[in-house]
């Protein structure tokens, strides 16, 4: 939107006594008829002139986000779906089947900038772009090469100019991590202010980086995070050396495939629950829309690596998430209490993997979009797979009974179906340790394009590798 905040007419009755720069016209009082920048209200009232041009044009906004507006639809073959407007502030994507009229009718009510209406290229430093499959299936690819390879730049120019022959980025590096680094066990020399806070800078561009889809370093952030505070030279020098994998691995693409995945039944095992959680059912929001389109299916890989912490014994959650065969959430993070088994760091993992597709369910329902069948979840722990799929099964531990009976109930509801996978295959064990060599590569390939291209399968959608 061109010059967003002052197409906004203030909300309340604002006045400032003029200035010098307005000559003659010193020290007389001015009244403010447009949300000019800087005042504390403007935020809000271009928040509620964009949400009346919405209104005004049909849309509603979504319960779930109230920054997304939907509206009926009919495309050109007949068919009913929701249309989309996604409102950033001033940045407005629109999902239509003819966004062209849309964003005219926009730029009635708000002007836009002329230059930046059209087909998304870059987006919050990310490159956008269709990618077309053999099979003639086409999906949207989101790639921030460009943002990783000036990072990089910046970095570098950023050591030779201030930390010359102190610090420097490695000449090579084919994994983000020196091999068996352990950051919670370095004990190298505190840095000083002004170096630890160029560390906290870096490490807020690699949270970027995983935000925009460069999911394989997302274990080594994670880690790296937990000690900003309070950074050792050991720490700097294992993010350069992320840098330094980022320089030889900067091209990444994350596909977000729309087509459903086929989904084979075996596996999952179907039980009565109603002797354990009896009347127990999926909580389906009464003011959800009309669900209109093609459905969804949410699949999730879910994994904890215990005691993985050589210092504290806490135990990493990991898991990603899949939204037919688009990856849309992902998560590496250290527990917050600490497990005495394997069975109860796995069983925290499921219940924090479950709750995140319980809001994602709501979510897509709320946006009007149909959620086809359970999600389905794969853990690469047998004891857990068991205690979740069949009834009879029974817990002794009572500190991971919460966690447990939470699973439990989500299974018997129907909102989820849990079955067994190989860890070796299990894509979220990238999430729960750091990994090196062909097994990194292997898990890295089937979820992003790019990174290892000479990986094979490299070429082929996650569907086609398995």
């Amino acid at each position: 939107v061109l010059n967003a905040y002052i197409t906004a007419p203030c909300r309340e009755k604002i006045w400032t006594t003029l200035g010098r720069e307005f000559g003659a016209d010193c020290g007389r009082k001015a009244i403010i008829v447009r949300a000019l920048y800087g005042l504390k209200s403007s935020g809000a009232a271009f928040r509620a002139h964009l949400a009346g041009c919405m209104r005004e044009m049909g849309y509603r906004s979504c319960p779930a986000d109230p920054d997304l507006w939907l509206k009926e639809q009919t495309d050109t073959k007949g068919n009913r779906y929701y249309a989309y407007i996604l409102c950033y502030v001033d940045d407005l994507l629109v999902v239509h089947h003819n966004p062209k009229r849309v964003m005219d009718r926009i730029n009635s009510f708000l002007p836009l900038k002329p230059d930046s209406v059209g087909p998304p290229e870059m987006y919050l430093g990310a490159k956008l772009k269709k990618k077309t499959f053999k099979d003639g299936t086409s999906a949207w690819g989101l790639s921030p090469a460009k943002y990783v390879q000036q990072a990089v730049t910046n970095v570098e120019a950023y050591l030779s100019k201030n930390l010359s022959g102190r610090f420097a980025m490695p000449k090579k590096a084919a994994n983000p991590f020196p091999y068996d680094y352990a950051p919670e066990e370095d004990v190298s020399p505190l840095l000083e202010p002004s170096v630890a806070k160029f560390y906290m800078q870096l490490i807020g561009v690699l949270r970027w980086m995983c935000e925009l889809g460069r999911i394989d370093i997302c274990t080594e952030v994670s880690m790296l995070l937990s000690y900003s505070a309070m950074p050792r030279e050991g720490h700097l020098e294992a993010t350069l050396h992320v840098f330094s994998f980022l320089k030889s691995h900067s091209n990444s693409r994350l596909i977000f495939d729309p087509q459903e995945p086929e989904m084979g039944g075996s596996q999952f095992i179907e039980c009565d629950w109603s002797d354990f959680y009896a009347c127990t059912v999926e909580a389906i929001p009464p003011n959800a829309p009309k669900p209109l389109g093609k459905g969804a299916t949410l699949r999730m890989f879910v994994d904890s690596d215990h005691a993985g912490d050589a210092v504290s014994r806490r135990s990493r959650t990991g898991f990603v998430i899949f939204l037919n065969h688009g990856m849309i959430d992902w998560l590496s993070k250290k527990q917050s209490t600490v497990e005495t088994s394997v069975f109860g760091a796995e069983f925290c993992a499921m219940k924090h993997g479950i709750e995140t597709l319980r809001g994602i369910r709501y979510k897509l329902r709320m946006m009007g979009v149909p959620v086809t069948g359970p999600s389905y979840v794969f853990g690469d722990n047998m004891s857990v797979v068991t205690n979740v799929s069949k009834p009879e099964s029974t817990l002794r531990k009572k500190s991971n009974a919460i966690c447990y009976h939470a699973v439990r109930e989500a299974v018997a509801m129907g909102e989820a179906l849990i079955a067994h996978i190989p860890t070796k295959s299990n894509l979220a064990d990238l999430f729960t340790k750091v990994l090196y060599g062909s097994q990194r590569q292997f898990l890295v390939s089937r979820m992003l394009w790019d990174v290892y291209p000479m990986v094979e399968c490299q070429s082929q959608p996650l569907k086609k590798c398995g």
